[in-house]
This record gives C-alpha cells, sequence and structure tokens, in this order.
C-alpha cells in the first residue's frame, strides 16, 4: 500500500479555496504516516494539509524527499525553491495534474499582434490610468513608459529628500553604484521573485511578456512593472532616506511593509486574470471573456 494515497480530482479544493502559501526554512519535508510532515531544525514537527494550501515555498536550509514532491504533486500543489522569507526565487516544480488552460490563454493572446498590443495597452493603464493609449503601439507604449519612469523616479527622490542622479549600475561592478541604484535594484530583485512564484504557481508562462521581450522572465517584469511606484520605489527611497548606507535587508523589511500595506498578494492574481480576460479569476475554469 502506497504510505501516501493519491485523492481524487473532484476531492481536491479549487486554487481560489486554498489557503495561502505556506513558507518553511531550517528543516525538512516528508511523508510518514500518510501525510506530508515538517521537521524543522527546532525540532518543531507538523503535519503539512498540502492539498488545502496553494503552494510550498521552500526556503533556506529545507531538505525534501522524494516521496514528498510527489505527494504535492498528486494533489496539485507546487512548489517553489525561494530564497530567506521568499524575496528570491529560484526554481518551480511543475505538477503532472496542472491544467494548462491559462498557459494556452496566455499564448494566444501573445500569437496575435492584436491582442498583444490589447493586453500592453491595459497594463500600461493600470501604471498610467490618465495616459491616453487607444491607438498607440507596443513600441510607442515603451517610449511613455521610459519617460514616466524616469518622472517618477524623480519625484519619488524629491519626496524623500535623496538625490537622484539617474538609473545607473552594472551588475558586475555592483559596489560602484550609488546607494539608491543598489537599494532599487535589491527592492525589484525581491518583487520579480513575487511575482514569479505567483505566475508559475497559477499556470503561466514567465517567457511570454506583452511589453517587455527579452531576457527569460518578460511577463513577470510586465507584472512587477505595474506595481514598482507603490512598493519597489517606495521602499528603496524611503530606506536611503532613513540611512544613507542602508544595506538589502533594510530595504527588504520595509518592501514586506510595503507589500502587506497594499495587499500585493491578493492583488496579482485578480489584476492578471482581468489583464488576460479570463472570468472569474478561476484557474480551474480559465474562460475568456
Amino acid at each position: 500500500m502506497p504510505v501516501f494515497e493519491k485523492p481524487s480530482r473532484d476531492s481536491l479544493p479549487q486554487c481560489v479555496d486554498r489557503w495561502t502559501p505556506l513558507y518553511l526554512e531550517h528543516g525538512r519535508v516528508e511523508v510518514d504516516d500518510s501525510s506530508v510532515k515538517w521537521i524543522g531544525a527546532d525540532r518543531t514537527v507538523l503535519r503539512i494539509p498540502v492539498a488545502t494550501i496553494s503552494a510550498l515555498l521552500l526556503g533556506p536550509g529545507v531538505s525534501i524527499t522524494h516521496a514528498a514532491v510527489k505527494a504535492c504533486a498528486d494533489v496539485n500543489t507546487p512548489i517553489s525553491w525561494v530564497g530567506e522569507q521568499g524575496m528570491r526565487f529560484y526554481a518551480c516544480g511543475l505538477t503532472p495534474t496542472h491544467d494548462n488552460t491559462n498557459a494556452k490563454i496566455q499564448a494566444e493572446l501573445f500569437a496575435s499582434r492584436k491582442t498583444r498590443t490589447e493586453v500592453a495597452r491595459r497594463m500600461f493603464l493600470l501604471r498610467f490610468p490618465r495616459e491616453e493609449v487607444e491607438g498607440k503601439s507596443i513600441e510607442t507604449l515603451r517610449g511613455m513608459e521610459g519617460k514616466r519612469v524616469k518622472a517618477l523616479y524623480a519625484e519619488t527622490g524629491v519626496k524623500y529628500g535623496v538625490q537622484w542622479k539617474g538609473r545607473k549600475y552594472d551588475a558586475t561592478h555592483w559596489d560602484l553604484a550609488d546607494g539608491i541604484n543598489r537599494a532599487i535594484s535589491a527592492a525589484n530583485a525581491s518583487l520579480y521573485a513575487l511575482c514569479s512564484s505567483i505566475i508559475a504557481s497559477l499556470g503561466f508562462l514567465p517567457q511570454l511578456g506583452f511589453v517587455h521581450k527579452t531576457g527569460t522572465l518578460p511577463f513577470v517584469y510586465d507584472i512587477a512593472d505595474i506595481y514598482k511606484p507603490e512598493t519597489t520605489l517606495e521602499a528603496a527611497f524611503q530606506a536611503i532616506s532613513i540611512d544613507p548606507q542602508a544595506d538589502e535587508s533594510q530595504v527588504i523589511t520595509l518592501l514586506k511593509q510595503k507589500i502587506e500595506n497594499v495587499r500585493l498578494i491578493k492583488r496579482i492574481p485578480k489584476d492578471i486574470f482581468d489583464l488576460l480576460g479570463i472570468k472569474d479569476n478561476s484557474i480551474e475554469k480559465g474562460e475568456r471573456q
């Protein structure tokens, strides 16, 4: 008899009814007594109701057995390997029972220049609702976005009394960048991690972007850019205004507060479904408007 018996698909709760993701660090995930169990480095032992959580986020110092991975796959619960407190995203395991409806919808929208442009316009309007986007091409929108973002940097710098000389940094010479550029980069990396986790868990394709087209995560950049003005920019400039020598941990602490204050984890899935025209925010149904 198997240690963990696979439940029927009909008995599993829909994703919209599941609990929030569970984050774990420093311990071991295994299957024992017909359940998935967590054994922490501090000797905490608890059963994990994997069928009722939306995702399992494995942080630093976590090991997981083959049986536990299989158990999560059997109940359609994604597993992601992340950094401390979920502020980095390294990989996501795909569950074999995932419905591919959302990926197909995204691919169909991406394949048509007309619908790809329509989605890009909706993304732009979420960031700058007072701008006129009707009839604008993606290339024009990118240009408009660049100008608006430059203005936002300058405005936020004035708001927090932080000198802003422009977005200049070289990842290969990190120490040569000024404090505010390093703070913005650290905050952005964490926001990309959060968006990557949500996009992967919903079954969308990070590689198919509507505004961005380069790199390995264009869709992640599309979604993250919507929220930067109220999260990463605020956190970075505020951190430097408090301490000009602020390190990454200080920036991330403020970023977490911003993310919680604007209820970002709840907003991102809804916004993605609205942007792609999926009815009722239903992952299982995946219907188009």
